[in-house]
């Protein structure tokens, strides 16, 4: 992150945004119609992000664009999906349109008295092609509503109000984790249970976030608000991954550490007994931890294959948050306490 920072989408440096509606004969989505601006050796744009609006309506947030390049734009849909079956080619040259079409094939029949006849139909195409507008039957293909720039403020503003969405996220989980665990005393204070888990999931957040960075700086993956909402997402199942094994540490110390003996010979009190404690709850919460988090990480593997484009970076970053958190919450969350501990009673 710090060599290269992040490549960031419009959501955070402005753009522009296009509102369209497409005919109801016209079968389309989000990712066909991201091929179409993005794909091929003369791509319009470099990337887009289109969510779904209603039933026929699409948004699309792109880089800011010149009113020719916004008419280029609607021009390469309306071409796009205009239906192959009835015009092979559309183009419009010096102002006016020209529909080039193939005759339907010839259509056998017979006559009433059972003599072979021949049928023809020569297609007729209600398409037209006027000053970039493509029609069938006298409806748009592609319509729009409209397009409008998103500035830089808008950018700035969501920026802000995304860092403090995650320190306000994390100041919550001590907060409450000091609250669930205020029973828990010795011989770690409560309240920094919850310290140690959020130097876990500031862990957890790092690491996708340095794997987006170099993703941006090599293969050009912006991050926009979806990358923001994943690592909210990350958070939440990371701390709660964390907290499953804290309870079971916090069950355990009210037991009195009655079902294992301390440590290097340390007393029930004493850094040893506490050791005891903390591994052997980690190792009675590891299988749950594993297989609940590998049943995510198979649910977005599926998603991530088969999603479609739209939501393929989001689904990365859930899977790599996923994985990392619940590494985090046995190899450092819990190993963390014992350390706090271990320095407490050294000083």
């Amino acid at each position: 992150m710090l060599l290269f920072g992040f490549k960031l989408g419009i959501d955070f440096t402005g753009g522009s945004l296009l509102s369209i509606k497409v005919a109801d004969n016209i079968e389309t989505n989000a990712t066909a119609i991201q091929e179409i601006l993005t794909k091929g050796e003369k791509s319009l744009l470099e990337s887009v992000a289109i969510q779904p609006a209603g039933e026929r309506g699409f948004l699309l947030r792109f880089k800011a664009v010149t009113e020719d390049e916004h008419q280029a734009v609607l021009g390469a849909l309306r071409l796009a999906l205009a239906p192959k079956d009835t015009a092979t080619t559309s183009e419009a040259t010096a102002g006016k349109a020209e529909v080039k079409s193939n005759p339907l094939p010839g259509i056998k029949a017979v006559n009433n008295k059972g003599e072979p006849v021949d049928i023809k139909f020569e297609a007729n195409p209600a398409i037209t092609a006027e000053s970039g507008t493509t029609t069938i039957g006298g409806s748009e293909i592609v319509m729009e509503d409209s397009f409008e720039s998103i500035g830089p403020t808008v950018g700035r503003e969501l920026q802000e109000r995304s860092i403090y969405a995650l320190l306000a996220v994390m100041i919550a989980i001590i907060i409450y984790i000091a609250w669930a665990f205020r029973k828990v005393s010795q011989p770690v204070a409560s309240w920094k249970y919850g310290v140690v888990a959020v130097i876990a999931l500031l862990h957890d957040v790092i690491v996708p976030a340095g794997v987006f960075a170099v993703l941006g700086h090599y293969g050009g993956v912006e991050i926009d608000i979806l990358f923001v909402t994943a690592l909210l997402t990350i958070l939440g199942f990371s701390v709660h991954d964390t907290i499953v094994v804290f309870d079971r540490t916090r069950e355990n110390l009210a037991r009195g550490h009655r079902f294992s003996p301390p440590a290097r010979g340390g007393d029930k009190e004493g850094v040893g007994g506490f050791e005891e404690v903390v591994n052997a709850s980690v190792n009675q919460t590891i299988r749950r931890s594993i297989n609940t988090s590998a049943t995510a990480f198979l649910a977005l593997l599926a998603m991530y294959l088969f999603g479609g484009e739209p939501i393929k970076h989001f689904v990365l970053a859930l899977m790599i948050g996923i994985a990392i958190g619940t590494y985090s919450s046995i190899f450092i969350a819990s190993p963390l306490l014992v350390v706090w501990n271990n320095w407490k009673q050294r000083r």
